[in-house]
């Protein structure tokens, strides 16, 4: 029986689900997809999926969006080519493409993958890029420049001086710090807290 409704994490481990449903094909069916802290992705949604939902996910969100899919479905049936129209737009933003950054020190312009980033460190206008190869870039622009551009790729403000990439975070501890894979230890200030740990309790 083919189902009605399907509830898809935007980001899988070994890609995203919209090569999933590229694959096995669209039917007579909803998607509502999930996601947690993507700019990017929520974008794209709103321009060509039916619905998404917000990770923590609360009763009173998916009660609402199953009600919206099911008096939805008595009018109009979601389309490939809404998907495609979503997926088109996640694509364009950058998400699905090359994960790469351009940090421009003194010396030069250093093209480097996000990947690579273990977090980022504001001082007095400038911020130092901290690389899992034990690379330090500095460059003359604040933090604020890059938040927006790391975001989509699992980066987190943790502190007014710290963006942390959490695929290198091994600890948090309750003393108010996180504890990297190249041993540094990074300040999560009490206003952050509460964010820090919802995106730690959503990393699949």
């Amino acid at each position: 029986m083919a189902p009605d409704i399907i509830l898809a994490d935007i980001r899988l481990k070994d890609g995203d689900s919209f090569h999933l449903f590229d694959e096995i094909g669209m039917n007579d069916f909803q998607v509502v997809f999930l996601t947690a802290y993507d700019q990017y992705a929520i974008q794209a949604l709103n321009l060509g999926a039916f619905g998404y939902l917000l990770k923590p996910i609360d009763e009173i969100s998916l009660s609402a969006i199953f009600n919206k899919c099911f008096h939805h479905r008595e009018q109009e049936s979601f389309s490939q080519q809404q998907l495609a129209i979503a997926k088109a737009h996640y694509l364009a933003q950058g998400v699905g493409a090359a994960r790469r950054i351009a940090l421009k020190s003194i010396e030069c312009i250093e093209i480097v993958a996000i990947d690579d980033i273990v977090f980022c460190k504001s001082d007095k206008g400038y911020t130092t890029f901290y690389l899992i190869d034990g690379r330090e870039i500095l460059v003359s622009k604040g933090l604020k420049e890059y938040e927006s551009s790391l975001t989509p790729f699992g980066f987190l403000r943790c502190h007014q001086s710290y963006l942390v990439n959490f695929q290198f975070v091994k600890k948090y501890y309750r003393e108010g710090y996180l504890l990297m894979e190249n041993k540094a230890q990074i300040l999560v200030s009490s206003r952050k807290k509460e964010e820090v740990l919802k995106y730690l309790e959503n990393i699949a």
